[in-house]
């Protein structure tokens, strides 16, 4: 079959490249004949990306788009070159086919079973978010690509056809800048607690000093009061034992001479 079934715009996927985030880009295709065309989307890392949908039906010069989500990275590929590739397939299926009648042997896209199988190529293009650099060649020589359908999880649609789900947001795709805010205004508020601990302490080791040398002072005012009191005894008795004696012979000396 020379004729082509299956127009491809753009003609390689293009995404826009930053660590811990998703990118997405969209195709669309367009059936070029007058007849029903099925076609399916491969590629040679299932794990990487996301397509939505995967497999469906055009009617005739009819266009259908599919949207690829290339998962959050960890680690920039050198250069930002990538060897990933899709692989797009068509093929004819019974003029008036309705939505109910697809089944699964029309969307097996087995070469094995005499059906004219459409296929067509797409590489991936990576671009960082300012002005991109010029990609370098790789040396070496490339090995055969290996397509594989995405495995990603599917809802049925209206028509018949399985599509698959959106990808579920990684967690290390997550805005960092929002936890570092968050954890440079929970230090800050530590910081200023540890300072009001510290004053706190300062504050009660002086009180604690002040009591200390307020109990020393009085210590020692109680002991000179104690010594100043004795003397004070010492020094008065015998006077008064004085003047008690010379009141008793003043009073013997009245009575034995009246």
């Amino acid at each position: 079959m020379a004729e082509e079934l299956l127009e491809i715009r753009p003609h390689e996927l293009k995404f826009i490249f930053e660590l811990r985030k998703q990118s997405s880009c969209s195709i669309q295709l367009r059936n070029k004949t007058d007849q029903y065309v099925a076609f399916k989307v491969k590629t040679t890392s299932p794990k990487k990306y996301c397509v939505r949908p995967n497999i469906g039906i055009i009617k005739p010069n009819g266009a259908s788009d599919f949207t690829v989500t290339m998962q959050a990275q960890m680690v920039a590929p050198p250069v930002l070159q990538c060897r990933d590739k899709f692989l797009i397939q068509g093929t004819v299926i019974p003029f008036g086919t309705s939505e109910e009648d697809v089944t699964a042997d029309m969307l097996q896209f087995d070469k094995d079973s005499g059906k004219y199988i459409e296929e067509r190529k797409l590489k991936v293009v990576l671009t960082s978010p300012v002005e991109s650099p010029s990609l370098l060649p790789v040396n070496g020589e490339r090995k055969q690509d290996s397509f594989f359908e995405t495995i990603v999880p599917k809802d049925v649609s209206s028509a018949g056809v399985e599509n698959a789900s959106p990808p579920l947001r990684d967690p290390e795709g997550l805005d960092m800048s929002e936890d570092f805010k968050e954890l440079r205004s929970k230090l800050s508020l530590v910081d200023s607690k540890l300072k009001e601990a510290e004053l706190t302490i300062s504050r009660l080791t002086e009180e604690r000093s002040s009591q200390n040398q307020e109990r020393d002072a009085l210590k020692r005012e109680l002991e000179m009061l104690r010594k100043t009191g004795g003397r004070a005894i010492q020094v008065g008795f015998p006077f008064l034992y004085v003047c008690a004696v010379a009141l008793v012979a003043l009073a013997i000396g009245y009575l034995v001479h009246p």
